[in-house]
C-alpha cells in the first residue's frame, strides 16, 4: 500500500481525459451527508440514504456541477473493513446515482488516521480532513475552479478543509443534537433541501462573472 489518497474512479466516469478548466464541482462528505452515519458503515444493509440527497445532487448536475465525494475512511486503517469492501460498496452507492440521474463523477478517500492507524495506515496523512488535500487532487485530476465550487459537510474538519483548499462555498449540514462546533466562514443548514437555494445563487453569481 502506498501513501497516495485512495479514489474510486467510475468505470463509466463523465468525465473525459480533456476536461477544461474552470469546471465547477459539488464536493460532498459521505457518512452523514450522503448516508447516515451509523459509525463505520461499509454493508449495504446498513447504508441509509440522508433525505434530500438526490435531490441535491440532481440539481448541481442541472448546473453543470460535477459530483465529487470526499470522505475520510478509517474504519479501513482500523482494520474494520477492506478497501475492498470499501469499493464494493462505493460501487453500488453511485449506481443508486446513476439511476436516480444523478450520476457521481469520482470518489476520493483517506483510509488513514494518525493514532488508530494500523501499519502504514497509521499516519495523519495529507489527504485526511481537515487537510485539503482530497479537494486540491480533485482539482488537479479534473481541471477543477475551485472558487467556483462548492463543499458540502456535517463536521467541522470538513469544512476547514474546504476552506484551506480555498473553496467558493462551504455549506454546513448540522443535524440534531450532533456535538460540532460549526466553523466560520460558512453556511448552515439544518436539512439537505436547504442546500438548494445556495447552490442556485451561486450559480447565478457565477454566470455574472
Amino acid at each position: 500500500m502506498n501513501s497516495k489518497i485512495g479514489n474510486y474512479e467510475l468505470i463509466n466516469s463523465t468525465t473525459p481525459t480533456n476536461t477544461p478548466t474552470g469546471v465547477r464541482a459539488l464536493f460532498l462528505d459521505r457518512d452523514g451527508v450522503i448516508n447516515i452515519d451509523h459509525g463505520y458503515v461499509h454493508q449495504i444493509d446498513n447504508f441509509e440514504f440522508v433525505d434530500g440527497i438526490f435531490d441535491v445532487v440532481q440539481s448541481a448536475c442541472a448546473n453543470n456541477f460535477k459530483i465529487v465525494v470526499v470522505t475520510n475512511q478509517a474504519g479501513i486503517g482500523r482494520g474494520l473493513y477492506s478497501e475492498r469492501q470499501f469499493h464494493q460498496l462505493t460501487s453500488w452507492m453511485c449506481r443508486k446515482f446513476t439511476k436516480a440521474g444523478a450520476p457521481i463523477d469520482k470518489v476520493y478517500f483517506s483510509p488513514f488516521h494518525p493514532t488508530e492507524g494500523l501499519g502504514e495506515y497509521k499516519k495523519d496523512d495529507f489527504s485526511r480532513k481537515p487537510n485539503p488535500g482530497m479537494i486540491l487532487q480533485a482539482e488537479k485530476e479534473l481541471c477543477l475552479d475551485l472558487d467556483k465550487s462548492i463543499l458540502i459537510g456535517d463536521r467541522s474538519s470538513d469544512i476547514q478543509a474546504g476552506i484551506a483548499a480555498g473553496l467558493g462555498l462551504n455549506i454546513f449540514f448540522a443535524q440534531g443534537s450532533l456535538a460540532e462546533v460549526i466553523p466560520q466562514q460558512c453556511h448552515v443548514i439544518t436539512s439537505l433541501l436547504g442546500a438548494l437555494p445556495f447552490i442556485n445563487s451561486h450559480t447565478k453569481s457565477l454566470e455574472l462573472r
